[in-house]
């Protein structure tokens, strides 16, 4: 790439919405477009989901977010601008960005292969200014090419709810009957893989949620039931999603001796006291954090295989503080994603 500035964006101003305080609605705020560093690249942004983690950092949940912040990691972009020392990266490429944002490289976390781990690492729309916005900037090591065939929207939802959701799965082990505990964004994709590799699947959903039931009904779920729901058969294992603590408890329950309770969410209500009996048996209860760029690469590989289809709920980029309202009420079926 040659020296210096590869670009073909003229500059002007973007549209971002803006996180100035936690607990507060985004604001609309037209800026100039940022300027790539030497590693970055500018991308115009074609799509955003908008995660449950985008509501714990804007509902205060997740401490220290560096504002004002430009939420959203779950970005589909076409690269208009790309610094001298990018390689792998062109412009005219359409790549997607996800959480991890940033890794120090050298730790003993990054040299193991568990990069996610690093105490280093940034992440996109946290730390680093996001995707609610008409463009952004990433680090030309973070970003992946969208695999062919998905269109920016349905992209959108696979670069967390898709790379968590199967970091998630992989941490379940080889479990025959899977539960799943909170059926939005990530579990919706999670099941479509499960079922491709011949899992069988029971949904838990928000009591009382008959669309959520028919929802996971439809993608090859063998049973649905409300979150404190007993399955009618022993679990091998489940994965948690809904930042509910005390959905802890209920899922070791379900899950047969020997089986495994994965919570999924980078945040989770207190998890309530609960008999030893429950865990007794050899069950394993673990946390997800963060994600690696080998997911990335594997999961992007695997998901036209199955082929993921993702279920989203479309906004326009002013309309985001709508979005994070429908989400945390639990009026979203599949992923919501921002348009600019």
């Amino acid at each position: 790439m040659a020296r210096g500035i590869e670009t073909r964006y003229e500059h002007g101003s973007m549209l971002a919405m803006v996180l100035e305080a936690a607990g507060r609605p985004l604001r609309p705020v037209e800026r100039p477009p940022p300027v790539p560093s030497s590693r970055q690249v500018l991308l115009e942004v074609r799509a955003c989901a908008v995660c449950r983690t985008d509501l714990h950092v804007v509902d205060g949940e997740l401490p220290d977010p560096v504002l004002p912040l430009i939420p959203g990691h779950e970005i589909v972009g076409t690269v208009v601008a790309a610094g001298r020392d990018v390689t792998g990266v062109a412009v005219g490429d359409v790549v997607g960005v996800p959480w991890l944002g940033h890794t120090c490289g050298a730790c003993e976390y990054c040299t193991s292969a568990r990069e996610n781990l690093c105490p280093q690492a940034r992440f996109t729309g946290y730390q680093l200014d996001g995707g609610f916005a008409t463009h952004a900037v990433a680090d030309h090591r973070f970003c992946f090419p969208i695999p062919p065939g998905y269109a920016a929207v349905q992209a959108a939802p696979l670069l967390c709810a898709g790379l968590i959701g199967y970091r998630s799965l992989r941490m379940a082990g080889a479990a025959r009957r899977l539960g799943l505990y909170g059926f939005g964004a990530a579990a919706h994709i999670v099941a479509q893989v499960a079922r491709h590799q011949g899992r069988e699947l029971y949904a838990f959903v928000r009591p009382g949620d008959a669309t959520a039931k028919s929802f996971a009904l439809a993608l090859g779920a063998a049973w649905a039931g409300d979150a404190g729901d007993t399955p009618p058969v022993p679990l091998d294992a489940a994965i948690i999603f809904a930042p509910a603590g005390e959905l802890v408890p209920a899922a070791l329950a379900a899950t047969a001796p020997g089986g495994t309770v994965v919570c999924g969410g980078i945040h989770m209500s207190d998890i309530p006291s609960f008999p030893y009996r429950l865990l007794w048996g050899e069950r394993t209860l673990r946390s997800v954090a963060n994600l690696t760029r080998a997911d990335a690469r594997e999961f992007l590989a695997l998901a036209p295989q199955v082929p993921v289809t993702t279920h989203a709920q479309t906004y326009a980029l002013a309309d985001a503080n709508r979005a994070l309202d429908d989400l945390r009420a639990g009026r979203v079926s599949g992923a919501a994603v921002l348009v600019p």
